[in-house]
């Protein structure tokens, strides 16, 4: 019989509907029942493509008996963390402080009145490897909770005073200049794994946002080994396990140093950072991996991940049929007879063995450059790249037979964010029309899809359904994505809704007292302590996000209070940049926008002039992070009326016409794009 998740929407709740525990949504129902009664609350967070939690649940929230302890002794909330990455927040950091590590699936034990008291992480169904089993672990929380009240409120006071702490900055006052960026980089240098790229060990995650950064650096000339740190760790990222070299685009971690076993998640927000990490590397150097990188990521996102109505989806799981990888690993039997004359060349290319890499079967991944192992061959580069060309076609479509793995088909406005600036800056210095499209058509479905009546951002939508408040996040993604979108398209709509979600933002998650932004709006639910994530992890937090689009902004509005809110954050993290520029990549970048008097360029001309488009490619197909760019359609209608970076912005002659600016200087306005391509050079 279903429980009251099945009237939910995140596909993470829906797997649990049938669950034999009582499961609530965290809402007023649950947390008024613990309190009318005083029963302590369980609560459990994951999301849809989490391995162990999956586990969990077949173990315990499956188990009769397990469901009967739970449901006899608590008030039992199941969370997706994706969709509350607020309440993720606040009791991942209570787990960390009471056990010194934290994950998912997250278990927390809390008072009626939300304090935590206990937590944890996964736990098995039975006393295993120096873990309590779950059901002893339901006693001794439920005991706990009746028998040592005074124990419980000593340990949740003691909590309280201390979360929310690790957020806490001192305002700066410091001027902020390049000093910052040189003390990231030699950090960065020491961390660096010179042999498979990335930085540290096994698990080894992808950072897109650390060689985003090395990649500025080495654009003010500082230091070349910024980039070839860089071209390292793509390069064997690319021919790496962790890129799915079928499909594309690329699975969420590798579980080795060399990025050959990957935790087969795919995850949104990862492919949108990493689209523009390559992107970037692919303006910068020429390489022609780059660009096939950037695009079959791209194009396996609209295969896979868009909805007809123009959202992009969360994330496909790691597990198909109960089993981690199965539809992505190959054993020779399987592929000799679908490569017919291709599959001695294309497996060797490939690493297919007998023994496999995984489990006895193979996870694809090239194990020489192409070039080498053609010279090894004895056959040409193009004769291999059109084997591998002919095997990729054979083998997604063969595989796309297979039973896929789950797909969370959820929206989520910030990550939604992140893919409409990666289509966007790809479509435009790549001239793919089509992306172009697929941003408009996503930037149109969020603003008209995912906004109450009153115009309030909304975090999530599912089949037609959008709900729950948008955070600092989706605010500082969808202005971020709309900004780039103008930039992509210099189509004056863009422009203006960034504007207007950029001012709703400031006024809804800025605090004066704390000289930052909160997660949650001043509309939001009190939760145990108002949540602020000041770090870059998997994806960058909202704060950074926010100080880069509005320090941007700034440029382009000639706001005051636009620099401000982008400035002050940035002084208060300064010292931490240098320190652990790992965790403030994002930060980084902002840091570096605000120090480097961004080029100014403004292109005014009909949006259907050949002359307007080639000077805004000259421009998309740079890597230029510094810059703002900004497209007058209609020279007597700007996108802006106030914008002094608009102003006497006219037509020479009739003819579309580029200014640049830079360094509070001007130079002259150019009508073709040789022309604008010389100053840009220059």
């Amino acid at each position: 019989m279903a429980n009251r998740l099945i009237n939910e929407t995140s596909p993470y709740l829906l797997q649990h509907a049938e669950n034999p525990v009582d499961w609530y949504a965290w809402g007023e129902e649950a947390l008024g029942r613990a309190r009318d009664e005083d029963r302590p609350i369980l609560l459990s967070i994951g999301y849809s493509a989490c391995h162990w939690c999956h586990v969990m649940e077949r173990e315990s929230f499956e188990n009769d008996d397990i469901a009967a302890l739970m449901n006899d002794s608590f008030v039992n909330i199941k969370v997706d963390r994706e969709e509350r990455p607020d309440l993720d927040a606040v009791y991942m950091e209570a787990v960390q402080m009471m056990t010194g590590s934290g994950g998912w699936p997250m278990t927390v034990f809390l008072t009626p009145e939300g304090h935590p008291y206990y937590g944890g992480t996964y736990f098995p169904p039975e006393d295993r490897g120096g873990m309590p089993g779950f059901p002893r672990l339901l006693a001794a929380a439920s005991q706990a909770y009746h028998t040592n009240k005074g124990e419980i409120d000593r340990v949740t006071r003691q909590l309280s005073e201390q979360m929310g702490r690790t957020s806490e900055m001192p305002r700066g006052f410091t001027p902020l200049t390049t000093e910052v960026m040189h003390n990231a980089y030699s950090q960065l240098a020491t961390q660096f794994d010179h042999l498979n790229g990335g930085f540290g060990n096994a698990p080894k995650f992808p950072q897109p946002m650390t060689p985003e950064f090395l990649l500025r650096y080495n654009r003010h000339g500082f230091n070349a080994r910024a980039l070839e740190m860089v071209e390292l760790t793509l390069q064997k990222m690319a021919y790496g396990g962790i890129y799915d070299q079928v499909g594309g685009g690329f699975h969420r971690y590798s579980t080795d140093a060399y990025w050959l076993v990957p935790h087969f998640e795919k995850m949104l927000y990862d492919n949108a950072l990493l689209v523009r990490l390559y992107l970037h590397a692919w303006q910068v150097t020429g390489n022609p991996l780059y660009r096939r990188i950037t695009e079959e990521t791209l194009d396996y996102v609209l295969r896979e991940m868009t909805d007809p109505a123009g959202g992009f989806y969360s994330a496909q799981d790691a597990d198909s049929e109960g089993v981690e990888g199965k539809f992505f690993v190959w054993t020779p039997d399987e592929l000799r007879p679908l490569l017919g004359d291709d599959a001695d060349l294309v497996m060797g290319y490939y690493g297919v063995t007998e023994r496999g890499n995984f489990e006895g079967e193979n996870i694809l991944n090239v194990t020489r450059p192409p070039e080498e192992y053609a010279s090894q061959r004895g056959v040409s580069e193009d004769s291999l790249a059109q084997a591998i060309t002919r095997a990729r076609a054979i083998l997604l479509d063969v595989r796309e037979q297979r039973i896929h793995p789950l797909r969370d088909d959820k929206v989520l406005t910030s990550w939604n964010g992140l893919m409409l600036r990666s289509f966007a800056e790809a479509g435009a210095a790549l001239g793919r029309p089509d992306y172009l499209d697929a941003a408009r058509k996503n930037a149109d479905f969020v603003l008209a899809a995912m906004r109450s009546a009153d115009g309030r951002l909304l975090r999530t939508w599912r089949n037609g359904q959008a709900k729950l408040n948008g955070y600092l996040e989706d605010y500082a993604c969808l202005a971020d994505g709309l900004l780039s979108l103008h930039e992509a398209t210099l189509e004056p709509r863009w422009l203006q809704e960034a504007v207007s979600v950029a001012d709703d933002m400031a006024l809804l998650f800025w605090d004066d007292a704390v000289g930052g932004f909160y997660d949650t709006g001043s509309d939001h639910e009190e939760l145990v302590i108002r949540p602020r994530d000041v770090f870059d992890n998997a994806q960058p937090c909202g704060g950074s996000v926010a100080s880069d689009v509005l320090l941007r902004l700034a440029v382009v509005t000639g706001s005051d209070d636009f620099s401000a809110k982008g400035a002050t954050p940035l002084r208060a993290m300064q010292q931490l940049l240098g320190r652990a520029p790992s965790a403030t990549g994002h930060w980084l970048g902002a840091l570096d926008f605000y120090v480097s008097l961004p080029r100014e360029i403004v292109i005014v001309g009909p949006s259907d002039d050949p002359a307007a488009a080639a000077m805004l490619q000259e421009v998309s197909a740079r890597f230029m992070p510094n810059r703002v760019v900004v497209g007058v359609s209609d020279p007597a209608n700007p996108p802006l009326q106030d914008s002094p970076l608009l102003e006497q912005r006219v037509m020479q002659e009739g003819l579309a016409t580029a200014y640049v600016c830079e360094n509070y200087a001007c130079q002259l306005p150019v009508t073709d794009a040789a022309a604008l391509a010389a100053q840009l050079d220059s």
